[in-house]
Protein backbone atom coordinates (compact mmCIF):
# COMPACT_ATOMS: atom_id res chain seq x y z
CA UNK A 1 0.00 0.00 0.00
CA UNK A 2 1.65 3.34 -1.06
CA UNK A 3 2.04 5.59 1.68
CA UNK A 4 -0.13 8.28 -0.10
CA UNK A 5 -2.51 6.46 -1.60
CA UNK A 6 -5.62 5.01 0.48
CA UNK A 7 -5.98 1.13 -0.84
CA UNK A 8 -8.85 -0.19 0.75
CA UNK A 9 -8.75 -3.57 -0.68
CA UNK A 10 -5.09 -4.39 0.35
CA UNK A 11 -5.79 -2.83 3.77
CA UNK A 12 -8.53 -5.42 4.28
CA UNK A 13 -5.94 -8.33 3.26
CA UNK A 14 -3.66 -6.92 5.19
CA UNK A 15 -5.96 -7.19 7.74
CA UNK A 16 -7.40 -10.25 7.61
CA UNK A 17 -4.35 -12.29 7.60
CA UNK A 18 -3.56 -10.94 10.56
CA UNK A 19 -6.95 -11.74 11.94
CA UNK A 20 -6.57 -14.90 10.55
CA UNK A 21 -3.17 -16.21 11.72
CA UNK A 22 -3.36 -14.66 15.15
CA UNK A 23 -6.92 -16.30 15.94
CA UNK A 24 -5.87 -19.68 13.98
CA UNK A 25 -2.85 -19.58 16.68
CA UNK A 26 -5.17 -19.28 19.94
CA UNK A 27 -7.89 -21.33 18.36
CA UNK A 28 -5.46 -24.40 18.15
CA UNK A 29 -4.26 -23.40 21.80
CA UNK A 30 -7.74 -23.32 23.29
CA UNK A 31 -8.59 -27.00 21.64
CA UNK A 32 -5.06 -28.67 22.50
CA UNK A 33 -7.07 -28.43 26.10
CA UNK A 34 -9.97 -30.81 25.29
CA UNK A 35 -11.22 -32.51 21.85
CA UNK A 36 -14.52 -31.30 23.70
CA UNK A 37 -13.57 -27.54 22.80
CA UNK A 38 -12.68 -27.91 19.13
CA UNK A 39 -16.94 -26.23 17.71
CA UNK A 40 -15.88 -23.44 20.17
CA UNK A 41 -12.57 -23.03 18.76
CA UNK A 42 -13.86 -22.99 15.32
CA UNK A 43 -16.61 -20.18 16.34
CA UNK A 44 -13.32 -17.91 17.19
CA UNK A 45 -12.40 -18.76 13.67
CA UNK A 46 -15.94 -18.11 11.86
CA UNK A 47 -16.05 -14.92 14.37
CA UNK A 48 -13.43 -13.28 12.05
CA UNK A 49 -13.96 -15.01 8.88
CA UNK A 50 -15.69 -12.06 7.47
CA UNK A 51 -15.78 -8.38 7.70
CA UNK A 52 -15.49 -5.18 5.80
CA UNK A 53 -12.70 -3.96 8.14
CA UNK A 54 -13.85 -0.25 9.04
CA UNK A 55 -13.02 -0.13 12.57
CA UNK A 56 -9.53 -1.37 11.68
CA UNK A 57 -9.46 1.41 9.00
CA UNK A 58 -10.25 3.88 11.26
CA UNK A 59 -7.31 2.94 13.74
CA UNK A 60 -5.13 2.95 10.97
CA UNK A 61 -6.06 6.72 9.60
CA UNK A 62 -6.06 7.71 13.38
CA UNK A 63 -2.57 7.32 13.43
CA UNK A 64 -1.83 8.32 10.00
CA UNK A 65 -3.64 11.63 9.90
CA UNK A 66 -1.09 12.38 13.02
CA UNK A 67 1.97 11.89 10.59
CA UNK A 68 2.89 8.86 11.73
CA UNK A 69 3.39 6.11 8.49
CA UNK A 70 2.37 2.94 7.76
CA UNK A 71 3.68 -0.36 9.54
CA UNK A 72 2.57 -4.03 10.22
CA UNK A 73 2.91 -3.44 13.96
CA UNK A 74 0.15 -0.62 13.51
CA UNK A 75 -1.85 -3.11 10.90
CA UNK A 76 -1.65 -5.42 13.99
CA UNK A 77 -2.71 -3.01 16.78
CA UNK A 78 -5.79 -1.60 14.66
CA UNK A 79 -6.91 -5.19 13.69
CA UNK A 80 -7.56 -5.94 17.57
CA UNK A 81 -10.83 -3.22 16.56
CA UNK A 82 -11.90 -6.46 14.44
CA UNK A 83 -11.89 -8.60 17.48
CA UNK A 84 -13.82 -6.43 19.58
CA UNK A 85 -16.39 -6.14 16.84
CA UNK A 86 -16.43 -9.80 16.63
CA UNK A 87 -16.93 -10.20 20.31
CA UNK A 88 -19.96 -7.50 20.22
CA UNK A 89 -21.42 -9.25 17.18
CA UNK A 90 -21.53 -12.74 18.52
CA UNK A 91 -22.45 -11.22 22.25
CA UNK A 92 -25.31 -8.84 20.26
CA UNK A 93 -26.53 -12.37 18.31
CA UNK A 94 -26.94 -13.69 21.30
CA UNK A 95 -28.89 -11.04 22.95
CA UNK A 96 -31.02 -10.64 19.78
CA UNK A 97 -31.48 -14.15 19.17
CA UNK A 98 -30.43 -14.05 15.53
CA UNK A 99 -30.05 -16.77 13.62
CA UNK A 100 -28.03 -15.80 10.72
CA UNK A 101 -24.73 -13.54 10.60
CA UNK A 102 -22.81 -13.67 6.92
CA UNK A 103 -25.44 -15.63 5.98
CA UNK A 104 -24.24 -18.92 8.24
CA UNK A 105 -25.88 -19.73 11.90
CA UNK A 106 -24.56 -17.24 14.50
CA UNK A 107 -22.39 -18.65 17.52
CA UNK A 108 -25.49 -19.72 19.61
CA UNK A 109 -27.32 -21.39 16.73
CA UNK A 110 -23.90 -23.21 15.11
CA UNK A 111 -22.88 -24.51 19.02
CA UNK A 112 -26.40 -26.08 19.09
CA UNK A 113 -24.87 -29.22 17.52
CA UNK A 114 -21.86 -29.44 19.98
CA UNK A 115 -24.62 -29.87 23.18
CA UNK A 116 -27.01 -31.33 21.18
CA UNK A 117 -27.56 -34.68 23.04
CA UNK A 118 -27.44 -33.15 26.90
CA UNK A 119 -30.21 -31.35 29.45
CA UNK A 120 -31.74 -28.28 27.96
CA UNK A 121 -29.18 -27.79 25.31
CA UNK A 122 -30.14 -24.37 23.74
CA UNK A 123 -29.20 -22.50 26.93
CA UNK A 124 -25.68 -24.69 26.89
CA UNK A 125 -25.37 -23.50 23.31
CA UNK A 126 -26.24 -20.16 24.28
CA UNK A 127 -23.45 -20.01 27.46
CA UNK A 128 -20.92 -21.15 25.54
CA UNK A 129 -21.51 -18.44 22.68
CA UNK A 130 -21.31 -16.04 25.93
CA UNK A 131 -18.14 -17.26 26.69
CA UNK A 132 -16.61 -17.38 23.04
CA UNK A 133 -17.74 -13.43 22.92
CA UNK A 134 -15.88 -13.20 26.25
CA UNK A 135 -12.54 -15.10 24.68
CA UNK A 136 -12.50 -12.67 21.78
CA UNK A 137 -12.68 -10.05 23.95
CA UNK A 138 -9.66 -11.01 25.70
CA UNK A 139 -8.06 -11.86 22.31
CA UNK A 140 -8.55 -8.03 21.29
CA UNK A 141 -6.65 -6.67 24.23
CA UNK A 142 -3.96 -9.67 23.59
CA UNK A 143 -3.78 -8.60 19.88
CA UNK A 144 -2.72 -5.19 20.81
CA UNK A 145 -0.48 -5.31 23.65
CA UNK A 146 1.83 -7.98 21.28
CA UNK A 147 1.30 -5.89 17.87
CA UNK A 148 4.73 -4.96 17.69
CA UNK A 149 4.26 -1.00 18.72
CA UNK A 150 6.77 0.44 21.32
CA UNK A 151 5.29 0.22 25.06
CA UNK A 152 5.50 3.69 25.45
CA UNK A 153 2.80 3.87 22.40
CA UNK A 154 0.67 1.57 23.77
CA UNK A 155 0.61 3.03 27.47
CA UNK A 156 -1.21 6.32 25.67
CA UNK A 157 -3.90 4.37 24.57
CA UNK A 158 -5.21 1.50 27.25
CA UNK A 159 -6.70 3.66 29.09
CA UNK A 160 -9.42 3.64 25.92
CA UNK A 161 -10.00 0.53 26.13
CA UNK A 162 -11.99 0.96 29.06
CA UNK A 163 -13.62 3.70 28.16
CA UNK A 164 -14.29 2.17 24.62
CA UNK A 165 -15.64 -1.40 26.93
CA UNK A 166 -17.52 0.83 29.69
CA UNK A 167 -19.76 2.58 26.41
CA UNK A 168 -20.56 -1.17 24.46
CA UNK A 169 -21.34 -2.50 27.55
CA UNK A 170 -23.50 0.74 28.07
CA UNK A 171 -25.33 0.42 24.51
CA UNK A 172 -26.09 -3.18 24.88
CA UNK A 173 -27.84 -2.55 28.20
CA UNK A 174 -29.81 0.29 27.27
CA UNK A 175 -30.82 -1.70 24.21
CA UNK A 176 -32.43 -4.61 26.09
CA UNK A 177 -33.44 -1.87 28.28
CA UNK A 178 -35.58 -0.20 25.90
CA UNK A 179 -36.77 -2.92 24.02
CA UNK A 180 -40.83 -3.18 23.65
CA UNK A 181 -40.89 0.03 25.45
CA UNK A 182 -43.04 3.27 23.86
CA UNK A 183 -40.58 3.89 20.85
CA UNK A 184 -38.68 7.29 20.73
CA UNK A 185 -35.97 8.35 18.62
CA UNK A 186 -34.03 10.19 20.88
CA UNK A 187 -33.53 7.25 23.17
CA UNK A 188 -32.73 5.14 19.74
CA UNK A 189 -30.38 7.05 19.05
CA UNK A 190 -28.58 7.05 22.20
CA UNK A 191 -28.61 3.45 21.71
CA UNK A 192 -27.09 3.74 18.69
CA UNK A 193 -24.31 6.23 19.76
CA UNK A 194 -23.34 3.89 22.65
CA UNK A 195 -23.78 0.40 21.19
CA UNK A 196 -22.12 1.23 18.01
CA UNK A 197 -21.52 4.71 16.61
CA UNK A 198 -18.33 4.73 19.73
CA UNK A 199 -17.17 1.99 18.86
CA UNK A 200 -17.21 1.86 15.45
CA UNK A 201 -15.49 4.81 14.38
CA UNK A 202 -14.65 7.59 16.96
CA UNK A 203 -12.97 5.58 19.24
CA UNK A 204 -10.89 3.58 16.76
CA UNK A 205 -9.56 6.79 15.62
CA UNK A 206 -9.21 8.07 18.95
CA UNK A 207 -7.21 5.27 20.08
CA UNK A 208 -4.92 5.15 16.33
CA UNK A 209 -4.34 8.90 17.53
CA UNK A 210 -3.45 7.91 21.18
CA UNK A 211 -0.43 5.68 20.06
CA UNK A 212 0.71 8.11 17.17
CA UNK A 213 0.43 11.03 20.28
CA UNK A 214 -2.19 13.32 18.54
CA UNK A 215 -2.99 16.52 20.28
CA UNK A 216 -6.06 17.36 21.94
CA UNK A 217 -7.01 19.82 18.71
CA UNK A 218 -6.97 16.72 16.43
CA UNK A 219 -8.97 14.17 19.05
CA UNK A 220 -11.63 16.84 19.27
CA UNK A 221 -11.93 16.60 15.53
CA UNK A 222 -12.20 13.12 15.48
CA UNK A 223 -15.04 13.22 17.76
CA UNK A 224 -16.50 15.87 15.62
CA UNK A 225 -16.05 13.42 12.63
CA UNK A 226 -16.54 10.09 14.13
CA UNK A 227 -19.60 10.84 16.56
CA UNK A 228 -22.28 11.13 13.61
CA UNK A 229 -20.55 9.38 11.07
CA UNK A 230 -20.56 6.14 13.94
CA UNK A 231 -24.49 6.87 13.93
CA UNK A 232 -24.79 7.20 10.09
CA UNK A 233 -23.49 3.62 9.94
CA UNK A 234 -25.87 2.50 12.31
CA UNK A 235 -28.82 4.28 11.10
CA UNK A 236 -28.14 2.01 7.46
CA UNK A 237 -27.73 -0.69 9.47
CA UNK A 238 -31.05 -0.30 10.80
CA UNK A 239 -32.05 0.48 7.06
CA UNK A 240 -30.41 -3.00 5.69
CA UNK A 241 -32.03 -4.64 8.23
CA UNK A 242 -35.41 -4.41 7.09
CA UNK A 243 -35.27 -3.68 3.53
CA UNK A 244 -31.74 -4.90 2.06
CA UNK A 245 -32.07 -8.29 0.32
CA UNK A 246 -30.61 -10.85 3.05
CA UNK A 247 -28.39 -12.44 0.35
CA UNK A 248 -26.27 -9.29 0.61
CA UNK A 249 -26.75 -8.64 4.36
CA UNK A 250 -26.18 -12.44 5.12
CA UNK A 251 -29.16 -11.52 8.36
CA UNK A 252 -32.83 -12.49 8.56
CA UNK A 253 -34.33 -8.93 8.15
CA UNK A 254 -37.24 -9.87 10.26
CA UNK A 255 -34.85 -9.60 13.93
CA UNK A 256 -35.46 -5.77 14.60
CA UNK A 257 -39.74 -6.31 14.07
CA UNK A 258 -39.61 -9.55 16.03
CA UNK A 259 -37.74 -8.39 18.63
CA UNK A 260 -39.33 -5.11 18.45
CA UNK A 261 -35.97 -3.07 19.11
CA UNK A 262 -35.72 0.35 19.87
CA UNK A 263 -34.16 1.04 16.71
CA UNK A 264 -34.71 4.61 14.82
CA UNK A 265 -36.48 3.41 12.25
CA UNK A 266 -39.16 1.89 14.01
CA UNK A 267 -39.50 5.03 16.58
CA UNK A 268 -39.68 7.46 13.57
CA UNK A 269 -42.33 5.42 12.10
CA UNK A 270 -44.36 5.52 15.41
CA UNK A 271 -43.98 8.71 15.92
CA UNK A 272 -45.65 9.86 12.06
CA UNK A 273 -48.07 7.31 12.72
CA UNK A 274 -51.97 8.24 13.45
CA UNK A 275 -54.15 6.27 15.56
CA UNK A 276 -54.92 3.97 12.83
CA UNK A 277 -51.53 3.02 11.66
CA UNK A 278 -50.32 2.57 15.57
CA UNK A 279 -52.88 0.17 16.00
CA UNK A 280 -52.00 -1.70 13.11
CA UNK A 281 -48.45 -1.96 14.21
CA UNK A 282 -49.40 -3.26 17.69
CA UNK A 283 -50.89 -6.07 16.45
CA UNK A 284 -47.55 -6.33 14.37
CA UNK A 285 -44.54 -5.58 16.37
CA UNK A 286 -43.19 -7.67 19.05
CA UNK A 287 -45.18 -11.38 17.10
CA UNK A 288 -42.31 -14.32 17.85
CA UNK A 289 -43.90 -15.83 14.30
CA UNK A 290 -43.47 -12.88 11.92
CA UNK A 291 -44.42 -14.42 8.12
CA UNK A 292 -44.14 -12.36 5.13
CA UNK A 293 -47.32 -11.21 4.57
CA UNK A 294 -46.70 -9.37 8.45
CA UNK A 295 -43.49 -8.36 7.57
CA UNK A 296 -44.79 -6.98 4.46
CA UNK A 297 -47.21 -5.02 6.01
CA UNK A 298 -45.13 -3.61 8.29
CA UNK A 299 -42.68 -2.53 5.63
CA UNK A 300 -46.05 -0.98 3.97
CA UNK A 301 -46.95 1.13 6.91
CA UNK A 302 -43.50 2.41 6.37
CA UNK A 303 -43.24 3.32 3.15
CA UNK A 304 -46.34 5.10 2.79
CA UNK A 305 -45.40 7.30 6.36
CA UNK A 306 -42.30 7.73 4.54
CA UNK A 307 -40.11 6.83 8.11
CA UNK A 308 -37.18 4.87 5.31
CA UNK A 309 -36.84 8.39 3.63
CA UNK A 310 -36.73 10.58 6.91
CA UNK A 311 -33.87 7.59 8.53
CA UNK A 312 -32.37 8.34 5.09
CA UNK A 313 -32.07 12.31 5.73
CA UNK A 314 -30.98 11.40 9.32
CA UNK A 315 -28.13 9.54 7.70
CA UNK A 316 -27.11 12.35 5.22
CA UNK A 317 -27.37 15.08 7.86
CA UNK A 318 -25.33 12.90 10.05
CA UNK A 319 -22.29 12.28 6.93
CA UNK A 320 -22.08 16.42 6.05
CA UNK A 321 -21.68 17.06 9.80
CA UNK A 322 -18.64 14.35 9.62
CA UNK A 323 -17.57 15.54 6.14
CA UNK A 324 -17.95 18.98 7.90
CA UNK A 325 -15.79 18.38 10.62
CA UNK A 326 -13.28 16.81 8.53
CA UNK A 327 -12.63 19.77 6.44
CA UNK A 328 -11.72 21.63 10.07
CA UNK A 329 -9.02 19.16 10.39
CA UNK A 330 -5.45 20.76 9.42
CA UNK A 331 -4.04 16.77 8.05
CA UNK A 332 -2.67 15.66 5.10
CA UNK A 333 -4.25 15.78 2.15
CA UNK A 334 -3.76 11.47 1.36
CA UNK A 335 -5.10 11.13 5.07
CA UNK A 336 -8.09 13.62 4.50
CA UNK A 337 -9.22 11.67 1.38
CA UNK A 338 -8.54 8.71 3.02
CA UNK A 339 -11.36 9.69 5.65
CA UNK A 340 -13.86 11.07 3.43
CA UNK A 341 -13.81 7.85 1.63
CA UNK A 342 -14.30 5.93 4.50
CA UNK A 343 -17.15 7.71 5.49
CA UNK A 344 -18.88 6.67 2.33
CA UNK A 345 -17.85 3.50 2.62
CA UNK A 346 -19.31 2.89 6.49
CA UNK A 347 -22.97 5.25 5.30
CA UNK A 348 -23.65 4.33 1.39
CA UNK A 349 -22.99 0.37 1.10
CA UNK A 350 -25.30 -2.65 0.26
CA UNK A 351 -24.36 -5.02 3.18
Amino acid sequence: MRADRWEPETFKNRTDEVLRRFVAQEADQFAAIDPLLTPVAEQLEAAVADGKRLRAAFCYWGWRTVGQPDSDALVRAAASMELVHAAAVVHDDLIDDSPLRHGRPTAHVALRGAVRRRPRADAAARSLAMLAGDLLMALAGQLFATSGLPAAYLARARPLWSVMARDLVAGECLEILRTGAGPDTTASLKVIRYKTAKYTVEQPLLIGGALAGAGAALRECYSAYGLPLGEAFQLRDDLLGLFGDPRRTGKANADDVRGQRPTALLAETWRLAGADDRERLRALLGRRRLDTDALDAVREVMRRLKAPDRIEDMISARVEEALGALHELNVPAHAAAALAALAQSAAVRPS
